[in-house]
């Protein structure tokens, strides 16, 4: 889904009215973004010769949604690097760290096939997911703090990806660490780079469609949730519970442990939240499209289910949140009272 920030102060009267109506259909899309993934699961599971073809454009699918989080994307997003690069690089260090080092020790544990684990492993490798703001501010986190983590850790992808890919599944399947690298700048990087230019050169048009971009990244997502499902039917029926159990265990430990990781580091609790939804989340729909162009089908489904899972999950955990911030709210008053 494409970044997203709450409405702003200043600026123009047009900007702030778009992003209000940007904020506004971020939460009702990352609101039936589940229900609308689940609904993508089924139809690729249910009639897997019928939607096979599409894997063909998943690439596209997901180049598109990386367009989307260009044009979302603004100066002040990448300032923040300047003015507070400490969370910043806590949020990244912990994304390349906790979720890649929870999917070699889920691998393990469940001593998981060779295609399933290179999988899991590429969902941990991947970047922070792009709902992820959206979450976060719905849990009463830092969003701008939260834009910037993403933004950043995407950005990193060509070089982090392909290399712990490589590090930690290299023995598993061979590992095409370069190729790997040349998909990802032509997938994400390319895409959210012209994203920023028509951001620049048409920000007048821009501002009238931000409203209409978590839409876009909802549709691409949910077409690549169904390609990849529809060439992985038959393991979801051999495999499905375990991929899913490993998949629930992936993001919860991904929440806990980016949470304490931001409280050990005397974070405040609204970063704690940010860094908890930033690290638990990941872009699954690169991992996905991924996984079907360099290893198999059945490699991708890990990321799949990821893709339906982690925004159940997260906005659980905004719920969470939220009623925490409620009562710590409800205390204060009747201490001041």
């Amino acid at each position: 889904m494409a970044n997203t920030t709450p409405p702003i102060p200043n600026g123009s009267a047009a900007a702030a009215a778009s992003r209000e109506g940007e904020d506004r259909s971020a939460r009702i899309a990352v609101t039936l973004f589940p229900a609308i993934i689940i609904a993508a699961f089924l139809i690729g599971f249910l009639f897997p010769t019928q939607m096979a073809p599409l894997a063909t454009y998943t690439n596209v699918a997901l180049g598109v949604i990386m367009f989307a989080m260009g044009i979302t994307l603004t100066v002040p997003d990448f300032a923040l690097v300047a003015k507070r690069p400490l969370p910043i690089l806590l949020g990244v260090v912990a994304q390349y760290v906790i979720m890649p080092s929870l999917a070699v020790a889920l691998v393990f544990v469940f001593q998981l096939p060779a295609e399933l684990a290179i999988g899991v492993i590429l969902v941990g490798c991947a970047p922070g997911g792009t709902s992820s703001n959206v979450i976060t501010y719905l849990a009463k986190g830092d969003v701008a703090l939260s834009v910037t983590m993403t933004s950043v850790s995407t950005l990193l992808a060509p070089i982090f990806t392909p290399l712990l890919t490589l590090w930690l599944a290299g023995t598993l399947l061979p590992v095409d660490a370069g190729a790997m690298a040349i998909s990802i700048v032509q997938m994400v990087l390319i895409p959210i780079v012209a994203g920023l230019l028509v951001r620049w050169l048409l920000r007048s048009w821009v501002d009238r469609v931000l409203p209409a971009l978590p839409w876009v990244s909802v549709l691409g997502i949910s077409y690549v949730v169904v390609a990849v499902v529809s060439g992985s039917a038959d393991s979801i029926v051999e495999a499905g519970l375990l991929v899913l159990l490993v998949v629930v265990l992936h993001n919860a430990f991904g929440y806990m442990l980016g949470y304490v990781a931001a409280r050990l580091f005397r974070y405040p609790e609204r970063v704690a939240r940010t860094t908890a939804v930033e690290v638990g989340m990941q872009n699954s729909g690169l991992a996905a499209t991924l996984a079907a162009a360099h290893f198999s089908p059945v490699a991708a489904l890990p990321a799949a289910v990821f893709s339906v899972w982690h925004n159940i999950s997260g906005g659980l955990l905004a719920l969470f949140f939220r009623a925490r911030s409620a009562r710590h709210e409800k205390r204060a008053r009747s201490v001041d009272s």
